[in-house]
């Protein structure tokens, strides 16, 4: 598949004379991306299929922690597009954004329930950690965070991306399952699930190498369809009328964020924001091959995008919005550009009304997608120098802590502590850059001094 990199840049004679282009064109240089809309669009379906989830399980999340559920639904829905068509028009990436999992999670268990502080209190606290993630970016501190990343290290966040997105979608197809005396096993793949998720694999797998436009997609559309047939899925119409936002919109308590006792948690937002973002940020970029000489051209303005959603969906009621692994579906199915996400954001609007059509994708439907697309991020481990061991073992380690910790940070700060460490160890202090000192000290900051990181 082209990237940025392969497709044929406008010739001199095209430059004086341009054809006719249209608006879609102007904005978002779909020939410069060696891309057109169908596949755009496309993608972007694609990109919302296996991340749409999230409309129904952010909702339960935080419905735990007493946040209500009717309208932290809608928060959902308005963050994700809010955030996302920013990042398509503003910095024109194929990058989704929408309530991170693992930290709606903290926000519920760890923050609301297991410290006893309102959810009202919980959302200053995210709209605080939103306010330092901007100013962070328009002082392009982030920027600058992003362009210390060693090479190995890079390589290996979109590996681990990689891995985490594989161990998702092998839970969610039910083949892999918990077990307490090994932590995971193999599930019952006599389930109709299990075997459906398997049978869409092998038929994107399939019809991707044998190049048929959309095969993701079809992989998708093909499972759902025969879990109505194979799996007892059911149909429960397509429109209904969105719930009010009106329990959770502006209810955040700042002041009881700015309270002694809820600065960790404040740090803690920012930092896992701050990683877990950027990260997901260089792996998906990675994997579309819109990295010029390991670097973001349009970075400030993706960071923006997500810092300026994360206070939005503060605002409206939810927890911290953040750019999205799916992502990578998108792009393996032909995403460049935003109108990728453009498609993203339009779609999660619709969900406020289609609500019930959106719901009738199972989760081990978009399995099969998200496994292939884990499959092929896995090359990136190819480019690390595999004769140092200084640079193989902080690759490696970053690569395998995100999926065993679930989070992407974790495996960013993995990669950076031991990288500082062992180049220490042998002698190569000086081959770590400033900014990745500065990281793993941060790091190590936050897992000894913060707690419920």
């Amino acid at each position: 598949m082209s990237t940025p990199e392969q497709a044929p840049r406008p010739t001199s004679h095209s430059a004086s004379h341009p054809a006719p282009s249209s608006l879609v064109e102007r904005i978002f240089r779909l020939r410069e991306h060696n891309t057109n809309v169908r596949t755009e669009v496309l993608a972007g379906v694609t990109t919302f299929l296996t991340m749409a989830y999230i409309i129904f399980v952010n909702p339960s999340i935080l419905g735990d922690a007493g946040v209500p559920k009717d309208a932290v639904f809608v928060a959902t829905c308005l963050a994700a597009a809010i955030g996302t068509l920013i990042m398509g028009f503003y910095a024109n990436y194929p990058i989704a954004m929408a309530p991170g999992m693992g930290l709606n999670a903290y926000f519920a268990y760890t923050v609301v329930k297991g410290m006893g502080l309102p959810w009202q209190a919980a959302l200053g606290a995210v709209f605080i950690s939103g306010c330092l993630f901007l100013v962070v970016t328009l002082f392009r501190v982030r920027e600058a965070i992003v362009k210390g990343i060693p090479l190995a290290i890079r390589g290996a966040i979109t590996a681990g991306i990689g891995l985490f997105l594989a161990i998702i979608a092998l839970h969610s197809a039910g083949i892999i399952t918990g077990n307490p005396a090994t932590l995971v096993t193999i599930g019952d793949l006599h389930q109709p699930q299990a075997v459906l998720a398997i049978i869409g694999f092998f038929a994107i797998v399939a019809l991707d190498r044998l190049k048929v436009k959309g095969a993701i997609l079809i992989g998708i559309l093909l499972t759902t369809v025969l879990s109505f047939v194979f799996a007892g899925n059911q149909f429960h119409g397509v429109v209904s009328a969105p719930p009010s936002i009106s329990p959770t919109l502006f209810k955040l308590d700042i002041s009881a964020a700015l309270s002694i006792g809820i600065i960790n948690v404040v740090l803690v937002f920012f930092l896992v924001e701050l990683f877990d973002a950027t990260g997901t940020l260089m792996g998906v970029a990675n994997r579309a091959g819109l990295l010029k000489a390991g670097k973001m051209d349009r970075l400030n303005k993706a960071l923006m995008a997500d810092s300026t959603a994360i206070m939005a969906g503060s605002l409206l009621g939810t927890s911290s919005i953040t750019a999205y692994i799916e992502s990578a579906s998108g792009v393996q199915a032909g995403g460049r550009t935003g109108l990728t996400a453009v498609t993203v954001a339009v779609l999660f609007l619709a969900c406020l009304f289609i609500a019930p059509l959106a719901g009738t994708v199972p989760a081990y439907a978009t399995a099969p997608a998200l496994l292939y697309v884990s499959c092929l991020m896995l090359r990136e481990l190819i480019d690390i120098d595999w004769t140092d061991v200084t640079e193989v073992v902080p690759a490696v380690l970053t690569a395998l802590a995100m999926p065993f910790t679930y989070s992407v940070a974790n495996g960013v700060a993995f990669g950076f502590i031991s990288y500082a460490v062992l180049k220490l160890l042998t002698g190569r202090a000086k081959d770590v850059p400033l900014m990745a000192w500065i990281i793993a000290a941060v790091f190590l900051f936050k897992f000894y001094y913060l707690p419920g990181h």
